[in-house]
């Protein structure tokens, strides 16, 4: 029997399963929480990466409680993207790590745009565009407004490359997580030189190695296998971002398979053999961990917008769900622009959460449940239109994530999207896939060159009882409503600076 033990740190906990290959399913699993910096700026969101150990360690600990431990083969790491973990020559952390979720970075991405000669040539040197999410502004911002720490930098890496550091005490990366930094020419998988000295001429030098896919980072630590009582043999592989390792978990390693993440952020990606760039660099064109590519959307204001309005109205889950499912679609007029915390797609850093349509008739707990859903809901459908016009047409989506457990919400998400939505049999889908990343690293250690496919097939299975087909009524005034939001969008868009200026100053 061969187990294989993923991990998965996001942005408000750390997840770990122990697949059984031979079974093909999930036998144990563990989770232990860690949280946001208090009291920063609005616009900054940081965490230390220290709290992500020290998290890893408590899950690794449950998750391996009653399990054979002479068994685990390997360990995969999948982590939030984007993240900036600055660390000094000895390879101590600097100063707390800066999230996807910061949009400090608006400057620093006008910046490194025009060094680039405009949105084309970033576009030419990368295949993506500079967004504030993006690691490559963060590392000139450290540039700019800290510079005694960055006369520190000697390594840069990614979240989840800090755990495989700390697992290891190796610097790697691969292409798939750092085709998030902005760094990467996405269609070589290799740096772009005219990017990093847009930044620093010595930053090529604090860059890890890139590794492919299927390789190990290395060996687990002598003293973590002796805490953790695993061989020393056990290898760690590549990892990667948690949407690259979402896709292997939901079996979204072949093209014609879409993914969806209903999380704290939103994101729906697809496989492709070759690279995928958006023109218009509203989709990023982000490579796989799988030696492919995976063209993605990605929303920040998912469950966060749920969940708040759900708290706002003193609603438990079940109340929520039995309000939002008694309210016809449509909200009773009601339409939210969720842009709580900004946006990445459309790229609106600086946006602000708009509520239109209220009157005393849909005043009530309903339509603004619903209308926080469906709003939600909508700001996915932007970005997979554009994939549509990029030529991704899904059959189905298979969605993961908190709102995918939801019925109600998947039914939505059928109706908005216009096709059939299914979920997972295991729903920690990244964590699952570093650990199926993990055994095709390790048959490839035992010289079984296996496709990806070949563990996918044997373990990723969809829940077809939670399978939603599209109304077509419904369906159509979805379309309605969601002209009616991209055109808010549109029309307030240059009233969200000034917005954040006053909330600032206030």
């Amino acid at each position: 029997m061969s187990l294989f033990l993923g991990i998965d740190s996001g942005t408000q906990s750390v997840k770990a399963v122990v697949l059984d290959l031979d079974r093909g399913r999930v036998v144990a699993e563990g989770r232990a929480p860690h949280r946001l910096i208090p009291g920063l700026p609005v616009g900054h969101l940081e965490q230390h990466p220290e709290d992500w150990v020290r998290a890893m360690d408590r899950a690794i600990r449950a998750a391996l409680a009653g399990v054979e431990r002479g068994r685990i083969r390997g360990i995969g790491v999948s982590g939030q993207q984007h993240g900036f973990v600055p660390l000094d020559a000895r390879g101590s952390v600097i100063r707390p790590a800066k999230l996807w979720c910061d949009t400090s970075t608006t400057e620093e991405c006008e910046l490194l745009t025009r060094r680039l000669g405009g949105a084309r040539g970033a576009l030419r040197a990368t295949g993506n565009r500079f967004l504030p999410g993006f690691t490559a502004p963060k590392i000139l911002w450290l540039r700019r407004h800290e510079p005694a720490n960055f006369r520190r930098l000697r390594h840069v890496l990614l979240p989840h490359d800090y755990l495989n550091f700390h697992l290891t005490g190796n610097y790697t990366m691969e292409a798939g997580d750092a085709s998030g930094t902005a760094l990467l020419d996405v269609r070589r998988r290799r740096w772009s030189a005219p990017a990093l000295a847009a930044i620093d001429r010595n930053l090529g030098d604090w860059l890890p190695l890139l590794i492919e896919a299927h390789h190990s980072a290395g060996t687990i630590r002598p003293d973590l296998a002796r805490r953790y009582g695993v061989s020393p043999e056990v290898l760690v592989s590549a990892g990667g971002g948690d949407n690259m390792m979402g896709a292997i978990g939901t079996g979204n390693v072949v093209p014609g398979v879409v993914s969806a993440s209903f999380g704290t952020s939103g994101t729906i990606y697809a496989h492709s053999d070759a690279p995928v760039i958006d023109p218009a660099g509203e989709i990023a064109g982000f490579c796989s961990s799988t030696g492919g590519w995976l063209p993605l959307l990605c929303t920040m204001n998912v469950t966060s917008v749920t969940e708040g309005v759900r708290a706002l109205l003193g609603l438990d889950r079940p109340a929520f769900e039995r309000v939002v499912a008694a309210t016809p679609a449509g909200a009773g007029g009601l339409l939210l622009l969720p842009y709580l915390a900004g946006e990445r797609t459309p790229n609106v850093p600086l946006g602000s959460g708009v509520l239109l349509g209220l009157n005393r008739a849909n005043l009530d707990r309903g339509t603004l449940a619903r209308a926080a859903m469906e709003g939600v809901t909508l700001g996915m459908n932007y970005g997979l239109r554009r994939l549509g016009e990029l030529g991704v047409r899904p059959r189905e989506i298979r969605v993961t994530g908190g709102g995918a457990r939801s019925a109600v919400w998947r039914q939505m998400m059928a109706d908005i999207f216009g096709v059939p939505v299914v979920g997972m049999r295991e729903d920690e889908g990244a964590a699952l896939g570093a650990a199926l990343q993990a055994a095709w690293c390790e048959g490839h250690r035992a010289g079984k060159a296996h496709p990806l496919r070949h563990y996918t097939d044997r373990v990723v299975k969809v829940a077809e009882a939670t399978r939603h087909t599209p109304d077509r009524a419904r369906v159509r005034r979805y379309a309605e409503l969601q002209r009616l939001q991209d055109g808010l969008g549109r029309a307030v868009g240059g009233l969200f600076g000034p917005v954040r200026a006053f909330q600032q100053a206030d």
